[in-house]
């Protein structure tokens, strides 16, 4: 093959974890020829690969932003090459290839190969699952299927990723033994939709076999479920959680809403009834769990009477983790077709701060119930004279962390620790170690 001109290659990830993973594999691949890689770096680089997101407005508007900020170091012959790839580029290629023509090229979520061999790389299938890991090595993320089959009206995803693929369970059981090899402790699940899991392949629901296989696997001492699907959603995977005990007592779970005029306005296939009852089942079989779930305000036609049964709805379900996001209108989504997007932004905004609000006092009031308790938590990181850790019940990046100040013994990052709570914050916990 033909000597490589150009050696160091910088990939820039924007967006969701599922992209983390797409670009890990990508760094593997560039690795295994030859590259000089980096990731997320402020080096210099002959190549810069950005991989973007297209899935709101405020993303598709970084993502954006990020190509100008490399345009212009392309102009200035500080970047000699540079690609874009990922949902941004998926969906609007033709539009991106017009308004910023100085990118050498653009390339869509599954063109992974069609990338590499453009930089005079050879895209090797032997390393199909091997990544090379960009979170701390203690966790990592694991992509168990593509796509979404799911008809959710405001959202744009099944037209960027296309339809429900799930990938076999003996590639994720041998791509989990890869991660533990690399010393991955916490094994992190996710997907566009992890309860749709298997229908495709098997023709069954799968999900619960998936995980209680990847929970067998010697050396994961943790395995965390992430965006999961309210409706059909397998039940007995809640009799896993209580019989294993690397598999975390978590589960992100998105609702979205709960006025049954607004799920229906959504197309989310449940209804206000079955969402309370969901949530009861899960308190009822899986007593100790920490339920993450999203709420989306500002979706056409959402009435403040709508509002007020939201507000009711987490006052009683007392979720441990809470996200709101106000509604933003996607081209060519159902809601864009059918629906006026006729609540003022400042009632969105207003509307997501009083849930979060509200969720702020629950989490200060579910943070105080735990002092004086005993917990396992795994160091993520040093700030100073303070370890940062978490327990099962949080995942990294976006949940509650334990601050432990340990003068008396070195903690190392990576490690587990049993940790008594001392005292507690709204959305965080002051731990001493046992």
């Amino acid at each position: 093959m033909k000597t490589k001109s150009f050696k160091r290659v910088n990939v820039i990830t924007l967006g969701c974890s599922k992209n983390l993973v797409d670009s890990e594999s990508l760094l593997r691949q560039l690795e295994a020829n030859g590259f000089k890689v980096m990731h997320d770096s402020n080096s210099f680089a002959e190549i810069v690969i950005i991989n973007t997101c297209g899935f709101i407005n405020d993303a598709k508007q970084e993502s954006i932003d990020t190509i100008l900020q490399f345009e212009e170091l392309r102009n200035k012959n500080k970047v000699e090459k540079l690609f874009v790839f990922g949902c941004l580029s998926e969906r609007y290629k033709e539009e991106l290839e017009k308004e910023i023509p100085i990118v050498d090229k653009y390339f869509g979520v599954y063109d992974l190969k069609d990338l590499i061999e453009s930089i005079g790389g050879h895209y090797k299938t032997e390393l199909v699952g091997e990544r090379m890991l960009t979170t701390p090595k203690h966790y990592a993320y694991l992509k168990i299927s593509e796509g979404c089959d799911r008809t959710c009206s405001y959202c744009a995803i099944p037209l960027i990723k296309g339809k429900h693929i799930s990938r076999p369970i003996p590639d994720l059981v041998e791509e989990t033994k890869f991660l533990v090899s690399k010393g991955v402790k916490e094994v992190i699940l996710i997907a566009q939709d992890l309860s749709y899991y298997g229908i495709d392949l098997y023709k069954e629901n799968k999900l619960t076999e998936l995980v209680d296989e990847l929970s067998n696997i010697k050396g994961v001492e943790w395995l965390r479920l992430h965006y999961t699907f309210p409706t059909k959603f397998p039940l007995d995977l809640l009799t896993l959680m209580n019989d294993k005990p690397n598999v975390c007592k978590y589960l992100d779970i998105p609702v979205q809403h709960i006025s049954d005029n607004i799920l229906k306005n959504m197309r989310r296939g449940i209804s206000k009834a079955q969402t309370y009852a969901l949530i009861d089942s899960f308190r009822k079989k899986v007593s100790d769990m920490a339920i993450r779930t999203t709420l989306l305000v500002g979706h056409p036609g959402e009435t403040e009477e709508n509002f007020q049964e939201l507000i009711e709805f987490i006052k009683y379900a007392k979720f441990e983790r809470l996200g709101v996001f106000t509604y933003s209108e996607e081209e060519n989504t159902y809601s864009a077709k059918n629906f006026d997007d006729d609540i003022p932004a400042s009632v969105k905004q207003e509307r997501m701060e009083i849930l979060m609000d509200i969720q702020r006092e629950i989490s200060c009031e579910l943070n105080q119930q735990k002092i004086g308790n005993e917990y396992k938590v795994l160091i993520d990181r040093i700030e100073g004279d303070y370890y940062i850790g978490r327990t099962e019940y949080d995942s990294p990046d976006v949940d509650n962390e334990v601050i432990i100040e340990s003068k008396e013994k070195k903690l190392e990052v990576g490690e587990f620790y049993q940790v008594k709570i001392k005292n507690a914050e709204d959305f965080d916990l002051i731990g001493e170690l046992i």
